[in-house]
């Protein structure tokens, strides 16, 4: 269970939204709401679809064309061992 430290002479509103904050940064508000209706395997793959490219908007946001040339020949050089292994 997850908590928060009222510390001496702090409003109640701010321990609160401390509190708050927490729990929407580690995701747990957002699966209580998901949760509180049955899920389809189909709505379920949209909703992971949608947060997917989100991650992967985010990622080629801040990712140069340098790095995304050293991770595919990062790839292609495992690719080539695992079928030279095999």
């Amino acid at each position: 269970m997850r908590g928060v430290t009222i510390n001496k002479g702090e409003p109640v509103d701010r321990a609160l939204k401390r509190m708050k904050t927490m729990l929407d940064n580690e995701g747990i508000l957002e699966e209580m709401r998901r949760r509180r209706s049955f899920e389809t395997p189909v709505e379920r793959a949209k909703r992971k679809s949608r947060s997917a490219s989100k991650r992967n908007k985010q990622r080629f946001r801040y990712t140069s064309p340098g790095q995304d040339a050293a991770a595919a020949a990062k790839a292609a050089e495992k690719a080539a061992e695992k079928s030279t292994q095999s």
